[in-house]
């Protein structure tokens, strides 16, 4: 019967550049991804023809991952037009593990009843995950905790599990990574395998509360992220650079105080300024207004963020590294802000980028180069080849280490 068509009405290949716009365009994420799938489907229109929508894929992104998999293009670009069209038909493997195993055993069903090679996107990317081979000849490292992160698909390190530890809440900069893990928002939000949610931290409402009053009160100038939304109480070119410089979401004014406060759960706040009002203004009094409520820390000089009580960055690897079943002595971290200084003192190597703040430096086993430099590449690709061969039992980062900028 007509009534039981079901119509893909296209799918389009394109480049990493114009399924990013798509994806800022129909979803808010201003990223690439490998694959699309926009649905045309109206329940309230009773058509004969169901129209199910179109799937964009990106040849760019397949191409990495038919590499990084061992397998053809062709095969990739099957793979992902089989994933496309099962989101079509309602299936979604990011709501449960149940969904996923369920959309999984459809995918290999679906690729073997059409005789094409492949068990389907999420098993490939289990396997990938799993068979991960360090390439290089010396280093154990299986994990490299990352805050700055230009330059690195310069470093050609292959095989290593890659994690962004940011404070930051859009990752825009890490299209076209595989298999990347998150930690956000200083670890107040991790996310693991499959981009799975493993751990969740809140700002004290109270403290929330406060904070937006302080702001309105006195007209400086105030983000809170949720979720992934930036809230704001007003306009402020500050609260613009926030997007066009740092590329977070843009800011979403809220008419008031209790607006904002009812909008969503808030993970953390951050108060902008001069260097100089932030270091004599809004430190010292925020640090004894929220008590022992939640922690005051910057990890530039012209903001000043209030995160939950108990979390950092240290801890959200922490997590993590629980979940993927890795130990500290097998990770490397990089960072350089105050915010990074727990993660790398848990890290056997942990590098520091020599534009980074003092007391990050201290702490660092190595001085890298600075972010403007690439140093988080530089860093990878000089110190993992010169690294001797690790005894067990022994950290990673000693003093031994033949390691120059």
């Amino acid at each position: 019967m007509l009534g039981d068509f079901k119509v893909l009405k296209s799918v389009l290949l394109c480049n990493d550049e114009f399924i990013r716009k798509l994806n800022k365009e129909w979803r808010d994420e201003d990223h690439a991804t490998d694959v699309l799938s926009m649905s045309q489907h109206v329940p309230e229109l009773k058509l004969p023809v169901l129209m199910l929508g179109d799937i964009v894929i990106s040849v760019e992104t397949a191409a990495r991952q038919a590499e990084e998999r061992g397998h053809a293009l062709i095969d990739e670009i099957r793979i992902l037009l089989v994933h496309g069209l099962l989101h079509l038909l309602g299936f979604d493997h990011e709501i449960s593990e149940e969904a996923e195993a369920e959309m999984e055993k459809e995918e290999e069903l679906l690729l073997k009843s059409l005789g094409w090679k492949g068990k389907g996107l999420i098993q490939s990317a289990y396997d990938a995950e799993t068979n991960m081979n360090l390439q290089t000849e010396n280093l154990d490292a299986k994990s490299n905790f990352l805050d700055k992160c230009k330059g690195f698909e310069r470093s050609s390190v292959k095989g290593m599990k890659v994690v962004i530890a940011t404070g930051k809440l859009s990752i825009d900069a890490m299209a076209g990574l595989l298999f990347v893990n998150f930690l956000l928002h200083w670890g107040l939000l991790v996310y693991g395998r499959q981009g799975r949610e493993i751990f969740r931290s809140n700002l004290d409402p109270s403290v929330c509360r406060e904070a937006c009053l302080y702001s309105w009160e006195h007209k400086v100038p105030l983000i809170a992220f949720s979720n992934d939304l930036c809230l704001t109480l007003f306009d402020h070119p500050l609260v613009d650079s926030l997007h066009t410089i740092y590329r977070e979401p843009k800011a979403e004014i809220m008419p008031s105080v209790e607006h904002l406060l009812s909008a969503a759960d808030i993970q953390k706040m951050i108060f902008l300024g001069t260097a100089e009002g932030v270091a004599t203004s809004l430190r010292p009094y925020w640090s004894e207004a929220t008590g022992d409520r939640a922690n005051v820390v910057q990890a530039v000089p012209d903001m000043l963020e209030i995160v939950p009580r108990g979390t950092s960055k240290g801890i959200g690897v922490e997590l993590l590294l629980d979940h993927l079943g890795v130990t500290a002595k097998e990770i490397m971290a990089i960072g350089d802000g105050e915010n990074d200084i727990e993660m790398l003192e848990l890290a056997s190597l942990g590098i520091a980028l020599s534009n980074g703040s003092e007391k990050t430096k201290a702490v660092a086993d190595i001085i890298g180069g600075s972010n403007d430099e690439d140093g988080v590449a530089d860093a990878i690709y000089r110190a993992l080849p010169r690294v001797d061969p690790v005894e067990e039992g022994s950290p990673i980062g000693s003093s031994e280490l033949e390691f120059r900028f």
